[in-house]
């Protein structure tokens, strides 16, 4: 079996509505980059990292695309961003970003893509319970990136950095927020496949 039909065997939402090609795969990873620049937008001001709706887009992203998309869609995002495009939150954008508190939590979106990628190829986000877990397990990955990165750069900065403080600057805030999050990525992707599979079953009626 080559890579493709054992790709094609775990159809991913995006696969289901637009034909696989190598043409339709650039866009779709430009379209994901695009998405989540612009949740980056959506976003309330706080230091040292800002809550954004960015970490909703990557899941649905990585959920829809696929396990490799979403991963280079996230990838495209993170590289751009330091060339310079406005694209992070707060519409910045610069290499300067490597230094900034935040950082880490970008460089996390690419394997949280990756990760509900893989797992929604594997059906994960048709099912509900499956999908709370996933995009759960999904949404934690950010922090395990983001948080060890921001103590370092706040060390580096001279900042207390202590495992209080690093709770209380990048965790806590965003549990709330987190959660929220959590529950439409969790709720929005097995709505989707039954709205496909209704369409379908309609489609075969006719």
């Amino acid at each position: 079996m080559s890579s493709t039909t054992i790709a094609l065997s775990r159809p991913t939402l995006a696969d289901r509505v637009i034909p696989r090609s190598a043409v339709n795969n650039a866009l779709l990873i430009v379209s994901g980059t695009a998405i989540v620049a612009a949740l980056a937008q959506v976003e309330v001001p706080m230091w040292p990292v800002p809550i954004t709706g960015q970490t909703l887009g990557v899941m649905l992203v990585g959920a829809a695309l696929g396990s490799w998309r979403g991963a280079s869609s996230m990838m495209l995002y993170l590289v751009l961003g330091l060339a310079g495009l406005p694209i992070f939150a707060g519409g910045a954008g610069s290499i300067a970003a490597v230094a900034t508190p935040s950082f880490g939590f970008i460089i996390g979106f690419v394997f949280a893509a990756a990760l509900i990628g893989w797992l929604s190829e594997r059906r994960w986000d048709r099912h509900p319970l499956l999908s709370g877990l996933g995009f759960l397990g999904a949404s934690l990955v950010p922090f395990l990136f983001g948080v060890p990165y921001m103590a370092f750069i706040l060390g580096t900065l001279g900042i207390p950095n202590d495992i209080g403080t690093v709770l209380a600057l990048g965790v806590y805030p965003f549990i709330l927020g987190g959660v929220v999050k959590w529950a439409i990525a969790a709720s929005v992707l097995p709505a989707a496949w039954r709205l496909v599979r209704a369409v379908d079953e309609h489609s075969s009626k006719k």
